[in-house]
């Protein structure tokens, strides 16, 4: 009974209006809309850091070159490994000093 009663009051277009107009359900929505916008600038942010990343760049060169031997193979993984292990702390110190601020 309370779910048809729902049902009719959302699908009466005057109620919708009402609500629409009502400065929680706007207030609502401005929150929504806020918190969308900063998401999509985190993402874009994020992906032009780890496209400008000296990992990414290293392991696309390192995928184009053809080994010659099993310690080649290591040494190149090693150097792969400590640029990712830099970023990462690079990255680390850069958001606490941005919660900081």
């Amino acid at each position: 009974m309370l779910g048809r009663m729902l049902y009719s009051l959302l699908n009466n277009l005057q109620v919708v209006e009402k609500l629409a107009e009502s400065r929680p359900i706007r207030r609502a929505a401005q929150i929504t809309a806020y918190a969308i916008t900063k998401a999509q600038i985190a993402g874009q942010d994020a992906s032009k850091r780890v496209l400008q990343s000296k990992t990414l760049k290293q392991v696309r060169q390192e995928a184009g070159q053809v080994p010659r031997d099993l310690g080649q193979v290591g040494s190149r993984l090693k150097r792969v490994g400590d640029t990712f292990i830099n970023e990462v702390k690079d990255g680390l110190k850069e958001g606490s000093r941005q919660i900081k601020k």
